[in-house]
């Protein structure tokens, strides 16, 4: 173990690599970096209750925008529905619920934008960040990928699946998540793609009231991290645009009933939710019941596919494939094992077990993140007050 007193018998030099490392091991994880939320109620306290969509509502774009939604970006309506548009850098147009679902069915008819490291999403998210996604990536037009994360975790990497589907860019087809207490459909023009059980998830089972959150965006911006372009399928070239994504229309029932849902504890867990003027699984007659019949689906990668923030567009250790290097295979699990660390000095590796290693006369280090951050404070104070470590 890494002790204080280590860290002060060190030359300065020394010192400030290996403060480096440790910002990079505090800072750059992408559980960390890529979820965002206003009040996590898991977190803190004071967070405000979740307005209830409470039953079922249905939007057709073709008509105009709903008041369903708020729109952020540049977002355009016509006879093809909702446009989506991606022209230049920082582009990131979004329509996103004014009402949260607790468990439920959303069905989403669209067409995915075109481009190289341009992506379509539709995703549900929880304040707790609980998420459930479809994502399209532009340099691929026969494929989706389907995924979750429970409170945002990105600890492992065997989440994200790919389906075969014919012509996601030019032809309409419609997009489904069914969600509730025991399991999450995913159907492609209404056949299951993909099923994911409570238990399938290994503890990160979404399960918080979320909202919808459908937009596109350039993970292959430039300035993005070399993680987000890879897994985005490359540079983005403004050029070749605008990239458009349409949404015809969305359908949304809430399983649940009520005006409003609240965090009972800080638990996360769905059994802690409580709904004011209704009950949670109070419209669980709307669901189609429980499908087993799943096919044996999708892929694997070999990095960190990113949770949805409203435009995933900040993922340094994220180092999946591009859409060339995506498969349709069996599930398998994998385990995270890191071989590197963004800002780790030259000469530095990373062990089998994940353990910052100096350079062969300099003892292996194994911080804990508590000890990490009483370095850092100590040595910002010096370097503020002039004290001579």
């Amino acid at each position: 173990m890494f002790a204080l007193r280590d860290f002060l018998a060190m030359s300065l030099p020394l010192r400030i690599a290996t403060l480096t490392t440790l910002s990079a091991l505090l800072f750059a994880q992408p559980s960390i970096q890529q979820t965002y939320t206003k009040c996590n109620p898991t977190a803190q306290g004071g967070c405000q209750p979740d307005p209830a969509l409470g039953t079922s509502i249905t939007a057709d774009f073709r008509s105009g925008a709903s008041n369903q939604f708020t729109s952020s970006g540049n977002v355009a309506y016509s006879s093809n529905g909702a446009a989506f548009t991606v022209a230049k850098s920082g582009d990131s147009p979004t329509i996103e619920s004014n009402w949260y679902i607790m468990f439920g069915k959303v069905s989403v008819t669209m067409k995915s934008a075109p481009g190289t490291g341009i992506v379509s999403s539709s995703v549900l998210q929880s304040d707790d960040l609980d998420e459930i996604d479809w994502e399209w990536v532009g340099g691929a037009n026969d494929q989706v990928q389907s995924n979750y994360f429970g409170k945002g975790q990105t600890t492992t990497y065997d989440r994200a699946a790919v389906h075969a589907v014919t012509n996601t860019q030019g032809q309409w087809h419609t997009y489904t998540i069914e969600w509730t207490e025991q399991q999450i459909v995913w159907q492609i023009d209404g056949t299951t793609v993909r099923v994911l059980g409570f238990n399938d998830a290994h503890g990160q089972y979404p399960q918080t009231p979320c909202k919808v959150k459908i937009g596109s965006w350039s993970g292959g911006d430039p300035s993005n991290p070399q993680g987000t372009i890879a897994w985005s399928g490359g540079v983005t070239n403004y050029a070749a645009g605008p990239f458009t994504m349409y949404v015809q229309n969305i359908a949304v029932t809430d399983y649940s009933t009520g005006k409003q849902y609240t965090y009972g504890d800080m638990s996360g867990n769905w059994q802690s939710i409580e709904s004011t003027g209704g009950s949670v699984n109070g419209n669980i007659g709307a669901a189609s019941g429980t499908d087993t019949a799943a096919p044996a689906i999708t892929s694997t990668s070999s990095g960190n596919v990113i949770p949805f923030d409203g435009t995933h567009a900040d993922c340094s250790t994220c180092t999946a494939p591009g859409s060339g290097g995506w498969t349709v295979s069996t599930v398998t699990s994998a385990s995270v094992t890191y071989t590197t660390y963004p800002g780790l000095p030259s000469g530095w590796t990373v062990n089998g077990s994940g353990k910052v290693v100096p350079p062969s006369a300099a003892p292996v280090i194994d911080v804990p993140i508590r000890l990490a951050c009483i370095i850092a404070g100590g040595l910002t104070a010096g370097f503020l007050f002039g004290f001579r470590i």
